[in-house]
């Protein structure tokens, strides 16, 4: 895509029955965000026009039927909402799991997949998704970042979770916890600490200090506990980091890696597994945290929290997380104008 003024940040509304339209809703009219990239919202107009009724916030955004645009995709110059008609705004119960509304999700992120992979949208921010309701639809991805992955085809997709306060990324993603020595390898974990320092180096403007975590209780005591997943692994994914001129430390305990003095000193921690990153993060910011998808081929950020079903269409429920998702895409697509950085492995 060529380089503009303004990078097109594709937006998937997320599911339809929960706080996603009214979080869209918000971004197609924020000031900031006009300023910075063009909102590219894919979901759907009939839904929005009655969640801005029923909230009494505006909606003049210009709207392009989905089948019109994906034969004549322009680049859009205003906040643009591109309409599936995935789902009728009748039918629709807010706040209730519904295979349709999973099925409306998967389709709005999916066209905003093809827009980013086409060159039609310099990044992706995608909106919440409900996987059971996904899971009624039929759709096989626990998630996000399966779905982007089996679209883009790469073998591996790490999550990362930007914020103020931490930035986070994970070895595995959704998987149990008795899976999670089985899928860590050596290549796995350096891949997973590369692509975090590359994020982290295109944010910071400098080169970053990364921790890496390990596996087990105080990182293993030296074999005393775990099945010596440090020294086997861990620790020597973190040499060769260093050996390819990144600054690592580590494999750090766990329960000391998120202390505040630890946080001032580093820039992102890189961790074994979902929770192990994931509850420090959210108990710090789950506000703004925002989620960013390692190893693909596009820019892809999201938000950091649910569907909150029980308060959606209330306007009650926080946009801060999917307004940062949208401004870091912004920022990430504006430096790659400038200075293509590689965000895929």
């Amino acid at each position: 895509m060529p380089a503009v003024e303004r990078p097109v940040v594709a937006v998937s509304m997320g599911d339809p029955a929960g706080v996603g339209p009214e979080l869209a809703l918000r971004i197609l009219h924020d000031p900031q965000i006009d300023t910075c990239c063009v909102p590219l919202v894919f979901g759907d107009a009939e839904v929005l026009r009655r969640v801005a009724q029923h909230q009494h916030q505006p909606f003049a955004a210009r709207v392009v039927p989905w089948t019109q645009w994906r034969k004549q995709p322009a680049v859009p110059q205003q906040p643009t909402v591109i309409d599936l008609q995935a789902i009728s705004a009748g039918e629709l119960e807010p706040g209730r799991v519904d295979r349709r509304t999973g099925h409306a999700a998967y389709a709005y992120v999916d066209a905003a997949i093809w827009a980013a992979l086409h060159g039609h949208a310099h990044a992706l921010a995608t909106g919440p998704i409900h996987k059971e309701a996904m899971h009624q639809a039929g759709i096989p991805y626990p998630g996000h970042t399966e779905l982007l992955a089996a679209r883009t085809a790469v073998e591996s997709a790490y999550m990362m979770f930007v914020s103020r306060q931490l930035c986070v990324s994970l070895v595995t993603g959704h998987i149990g916890y008795r899976d999670v020595p089985q899928a860590l390898s050596v290549p796995r974990i350096v891949e997973a600490i590369g692509l975090t320092a590359q994020v982290m180096r295109a944010l910071r403007g400098r080169e970053p200090l990364l921790g890496v975590c390990g596996l087990n209780p105080h990182a293993g005591e030296h074999g005393l506990f775990g099945y010596r997943e440090e020294e086997e692994l861990i620790l020597p994914a973190i040499e060769t980091a260093r050996e390819m001129g990144l600054h690592v430390q580590g494999p750090l305990p766990p329960d000391t890696a998120f202390i505040p003095q630890r946080r001032r000193e580093l820039d992102a921690i890189v961790c074994m597994y979902h929770d192990q990153g994931l509850v420090a993060l959210k108990a710090l910011a789950f506000e703004d945290a925002v989620h960013l998808t390692l190893g693909l081929p596009i820019i892809r950020t999201s938000v950091d929290h649910g569907t909150a079903l029980d308060i959606a269409w209330q306007g009650t429920a926080q946009g801060e997380s999917l307004r940062q998702a949208v401004l870091l895409a912004a920022q990430l697509a504006a430096q790659q104008q400038r200075e293509p950085i590689r965000v895929e492995s």
